[in-house]
């Protein structure tokens, strides 16, 4: 791509990028850690599902010190519903070492950035150019999309992530990599679309070779998808005057540090009934998941949530699936 089709791209960015809470107003410094929270966020998740997430974490924990002292459950609370909880869990770790160890500062460079907690290689160089206008190779899906194009990518993706790496950064200006990055995400969500790009609007639209061979949707070429494993589980809804049981879920693992239903074992004698199935995929499988409910004689040890509060337990979409049977059976009972 041509210098002047950088510049372009550029100008296209100045008047016609997206308004999003996280970034700064002409004129104004980046927050690193607006910047930061929104990438975290950001990772696997579309925009307009995130968007209502930051706002509510940049009004109940509005810097990198307030996060660092909030309690690890108060965090995986809010954060329910975005998935990938490790991102949760990371992010209070990351913050605690930025309050801790940098004095509240995030570090300015990829090489910086890239040692705390959660902050992988696109994480680090998105966080170091916008926030800090260092030289930085940015790849997320949409640049991938773009760059694939712009360069008629012909090896598939996974395998072609490297070759569309070492693309990018051939691209990638010496100076105003922040804006750049952001116009590149920005061409990809708006008009290098994954379906009917809207070509004629393009920026960049003269230095693209897939665009030239008239096949731009065609890329960026895929390989053949495998199909996720099933599995199969049970969980427990234990009713008792009007509270159900919940555990939390061990540190480590899936859904790790999360209120859930009980799922290891029926956490009582009792007469259960099953009240259907829920299908939940996630990353590496799809699962169906049955509710067994019951009512409890007797409340036992443990932590019972009001059931008619139970939407501020923070439950991961899953739970929330099973809750909700649990719900339409007690109305049913």
């Amino acid at each position: 791509m041509a210098v002047d089709a950088s510049e372009a791209l550029l100008r296209w960015f100045a008047v016609d990028k997206r308004r999003l809470p996280w970034r700064s107003e002409a004129g104004e410094r980046p927050d690193p850690y607006r910047v930061w929270l929104s990438e975290i966020m950001l990772q696997q998740t579309t925009v307009p599902h995130v968007r209502p997430y930051f706002e509510d974490f940049t009004r109940r924990w509005p810097t990198v010190e307030s996060l660092a002292k909030a309690p690890e459950e108060a965090v995986m609370a809010a954060w329910a519903g975005l998935g990938y909880y490790a991102r949760a869990r990371n992010l209070v770790a990351c913050a605690r070492t930025v309050a801790g160890e940098h004095g509240g500062t995030f570090p300015d460079t990829e090489e910086g950035l890239r040692k705390l907690p959660g902050v992988g290689r696109y994480t680090a160089a998105a966080i170091a150019a916008i926030a800090f206008e260092r030289r930085a190779v940015v790849v997320d899906a949409n640049v991938e999309r773009v760059v694939s194009r712009l360069f008629a990518v012909e090896t598939p993706l996974p395998a072609a992530r490297e070759e569309i790496y070492r693309l990018t950064e051939t691209i990638t200006p010496a100076g105003g990599s922040g804006d750049f990055a952001q116009a590149m995400m920005d061409l990809g969500s708006a008009i290098c679309t994954p379906r009917a790009p809207d070509c004629p609007r393009c920026p960049l639209r003269e230095g693209c070779r897939a665009r030239a061979l008239g096949t731009p949707d065609r890329y960026p070429l895929k390989a053949k998808k495998v199909p996720k494993p099933r599995r199969e589980g049970l969980a427990y809804w234990l009713e008792h005057d009007g509270q159900v049981l919940l555990v939390r879920r061990p540190p480590s693992g899936l859904l790790g540090g999360m209120l859930a239903l009980p799922t290891e074992a029926e956490p009582a004698e009792a007469k259960w009934r099953e009240a259907g199935a829920v299908e939940h995929v996630f990353t590496h499988f799809a699962l169906t998941m049955r509710l067994m409910c019951a009512v409890a004689e007797s409340k036992q040890d443990g932590l019972w949530w009001p059931v008619d509060r139970l939407a501020e337990a923070g439950l991961p979409t899953l739970f929330a699936k099973l809750a909700a049977r649990g719900a339409e059976w007690r109305m049913a009972a």
